[in-house]
């Protein structure tokens, strides 16, 4: 099948397998140029397949040498239909590790689910014993409660008033006004259900419950700040709520896991192309401006510079490094003063007329592309290429 990008709305239907691991197979690359630190040597990503759970584990696996285990939730190939990107991710990442004698298993399903939490602790068992760090970087719109079976849905609005300002469709690349209406109340608790830090709890409550967490092991989760000027409808809106959640449980877990001295943490991580940033109105605009400033300064990073930075330079050190809220900063060069102070200047002056002056459109576009493996240099995309 020749395969090309189909897009909706913010999620591109398909998916290039060669492309996916090219796209892998660079961020391995990357590892490997950068040197080996001491890291975990077992870990468990939950949310492994894309974006930085993908990178934390090449970071583990390629940096550490560390016996990983991912789960993710990924649609397989069909004869007609390309798989998610995430599988083609996962079934790359597996080759690349098998082939440098490197130990990795993947397990494909729901990991809010008991059965997948089941699953993973068998295989952890059997395998590996014990763990030494537990990534979670699960960035899901809707979550079934195992406990009682309700799904929940989240949702991406303010929780205060109804918020207004600028934003770009990144397909089109038309600049618009777009007005958000703010979340009831029962949506900002379903947000917090799906997002904050009850899924995360209930891993590593279940791990503890079989002994399967090294001594002195580390578990972190993923969140973002962002500036003032994406407060409304971001940390201080339905999805912040959820933030704020989860940087609570990391204190909870610290305190409920302390006789085997785990610490949990949350990673503020910078502002990135994801699926998830892409459909959060105003957010498109603020990373093609930011792109444009950091790639000028000669400070942008992607997922795999930030997640080898967090293990080397934050982490895996003799004191680790975090805010007074015990949170870790890879946002950093993204919230530095000269860098917010250029964001501002040009979020007040750019337009329609001028964006193209002002902001890194294509650089967005192309980051949103290469996520399902398209606009990855060396590959052929006129190429029949097996989906299955």
């Amino acid at each position: 099948m020749i395969v090309k990008p189909k897009v909706k709305g913010f999620i591109c239907t398909t998916a290039h397998p060669t492309g996916c691991a090219q796209n892998v197979r660079e961020q391995v690359d990357y590892v490997k140029r950068m040197g080996a630190f001491d890291g975990p040597k077992r870990a468990l990503i939950i949310g492994a397949s894309t974006g930085f759970g993908l990178a934390s584990r090449i970071s583990a696996s390629f940096g550490s040498g560390a016996a990983t285990i991912g789960v993710s939730y990924e649609k397989l190939p069909t004869e007609k239909k390309t798989a998610t990107p995430g599988w083609y991710n996962t079934v790359a990442f597996d080759k690349l590790a098998h082939d440098e004698g490197l130990y990795s298993k993947s397990i494909n399903g729901d990991a809010f689910s008991n059965e997948v939490k089941k699953a993973t602790i068998e295989l952890i068992k059997k395998d590996l014993g014990k763990i030494d760090l537990i990534i979670y970087s699960i960035a899901s719109p809707r979550r079934t409660d195992p406990m009682t079976g309700i799904t929940h849905s989240s949702v991406l609005k303010p929780t205060k008033e109804s918020y207004s300002n600028k934003t770009i469709d990144f397909i089109t690349g038309a600049m618009s006004q777009v007005t958000i209406e703010p979340a009831k109340e029962e949506e900002i608790n379903n947000t917090v259900k799906v997002m904050g830090g009850e899924d995360w709890k209930l891993w590593l409550e279940a791990l503890d419950k079989e002994d399967l967490l090294e001594e002195g092991a580390i578990t972190i989760a993923y969140s973002y700040i962002g500036p003032e000027l994406t407060f409304p409808v971001y940390r201080d809106g339905s999805i912040g709520r959820a933030k704020e959640h989860l940087e609570a449980t990391a204190h909870e877990l610290t305190d409920q896991l302390q006789n085997k001295g785990v610490k949990a943490y949350v990673s503020v991580n910078k502002a990135l192309v994801t699926q998830a940033s892409s459909a959060i109105p105003v957010v498109p605009l603020y990373i093609s401006i930011l792109y444009k400033i950091m790639k000028e300064k000669d400070i942008h990073e992607g997922c795999i510079e930030q997640m080898y930075r967090m293990y080397k330079d934050k982490i895996y050190i003799p004191l680790i490094e975090s805010d007074a809220k015990g949170r870790i900063r890879l946002d950093d060069w993204e919230m530095r003063q000269d860098v917010q102070a250029e964001v501002d200047k040009i979020w007040n002056i750019v337009s329609e007329d001028n964006k193209n002056r002002y902001i890194d459109l294509d650089g967005y576009s192309q980051e949103f592309y290469k996520l399902f493996g398209f606009g990855i240099d060396g590959v052929d995309y006129d190429e029949d290429v097996d989906i299955i």
